[in-house]
């Protein structure tokens, strides 16, 4: 494994699947997989802030997700409150906190205001930090950000390539290089869709709250060799 071959720096993607599995399996309700998943993602977080890693996006709760069972949506919601609330760590690793998804004001969006205050203050406390960029994908779908990026392109005059790039939610984020998927699903979920073009995949049987900084090492060293899998 030669994880100091990754090219510097990268932008890795995670569509964190898995959490109700992991609960399941331990005779656990859905709503504690979730709490353990967002535990998860704070580990993820300090190993990609110590690697090659210059980008890390992670698709916290998408526009399909609305439809899950309310108690199951307001325990994720009070988590990405959390999460976001997770301001002295994402200090002490010198990273950034980015978000992406359905702007609050325009129609269709359905971040909750309480949500939707600890964003922009995560975003205002961590924007003078140089290191790691974390993006969180919330209300978050790739259909709807490229009709979106297409309607304004067509507003501005042409739909290009460069044009739709230009409109993205975050159009200074550079393309994906490596886009990880848990818990043994082989498939995107509308996620990054124009993002993730030419970007190589690593699928890993490991449930979400299960991925640790040892299976982050091997998706980069798989990277690093050009080995998808």
């Amino acid at each position: 494994m030669n994880v100091s071959a990754t090219p510097l720096p990268i932008h890795v993607a995670c569509i964190m699947d898995g959490n109700g599995r992991w609960a399941s399996r331990k005779g656990l309700p859905r709503t504690d997989g979730h709490t353990a998943g967002e535990e998860a993602l704070a580990g993820v977080v300090r190993a990609c802030a110590h690697r090659s890693v210059g980008w890390l996006t992670v698709f916290g709760f998408s526009t399909e997700n609305w439809v899950r069972p309310r108690t199951e949506v307001r325990h994720i919601l009070s988590l990405h409150r959390k999460l976001f609330g997770r301001i002295n760590e994402m200090n002490e690793n010198n990273a950034r906190t980015r978000w992406i998804g359905r702007p609050f004001g325009e129609t269709g969006a359905r971040t909750p205001v309480y949500v939707q205050k600890a964003i922009r203050k995560a975003i205002a406390d961590t924007e003078h930090n140089t290191g790691l960029v974390v993006t969180v994908a919330f209300d978050y779908g790739s259909r709807a950000e490229l009709v979106r990026a297409s309607q304004r392109a067509m507003a501005d005059g042409s739909v290009t390539a460069e044009s739709i790039t230009q409109n993205l939610y975050d159009n200074s984020m550079p393309a994906v290089d490596l886009l990880v998927r848990t818990s043994g699903e082989s498939r995107i979920s509308n996620f990054m869709l124009w993002q993730i073009t030419g970007s190589q995949v690593f699928f890993t049987e490991r449930t979400w709250p299960d991925f640790d900084a040892a299976e982050l090492d091997l998706a980069l060293a798989a990277y690093a060799n050009g080995v998808t899998s």
